[in-house]
């Protein structure tokens, strides 16, 4: 018997899976307590169209993510920050600082848990910072930090 599983099923399938199953299987057990229903045209076809519209999201959003990577691969944000004698910084740039600097200067808005910076930025320079936008795509920000007094004397 053909069935449309409507939940989840350990050993058989996932939700929304055309299967085959012998009669008894289906009748006394999935279609009871309501895990399957029997595979009418009608259900094919609704089957169908949301596959075919859960892949025009993904596809959309792939789309979406790769246009984000590409504005954040141009991206170049600049931290004025106090240097101590030795050229550290009196605090750090933190992955939030860098998103809260993104959505202020590039009103670009991401989470600060897909900034792959392993360790707070601590010293004076230029680094590029990993983005993890997809499993496939992660551009790199650049990060100039600064002096804040040779900026002011500069001025």
């Amino acid at each position: 018997m053909k069935i449309i599983l409507l939940q989840d099923v350990e050993g058989l399938g996932k939700a929304g899976d055309l299967k085959e199953v012998a009669n008894g299987y289906a009748r006394n057990y999935l279609l009871p307590r309501q895990l399957a229903a029997g595979a009418t045209p009608g259900l094919i076809a609704t089957r169908t169209q949301r596959i075919a519209a859960e892949q025009r999201k993904l596809d959309k959003q792939n789309e979406s993510n790769r246009q984000l990577a590409e504005r954040l691969g141009q991206v170049s944000l600049t931290f004025k920050a106090k240097v101590g004698s030795q050229g550290r910084l009196y605090g750090s740039i933190t992955s939030q600082d860098i998103a809260t600097a993104l959505r202020d200067a590039e009103n670009v808005t991401v989470d600060r848990r897909v900034i792959d910076l392993p360790d707070p930025i601590r010293s004076l320079g230029t680094f590029n910072v990993p983005v993890k936008i997809a499993s496939q795509l992660e551009p790199k920000i650049t990060v100039n930090v600064v002096d804040a007094a040779e900026k002011a004397v500069a001025q």
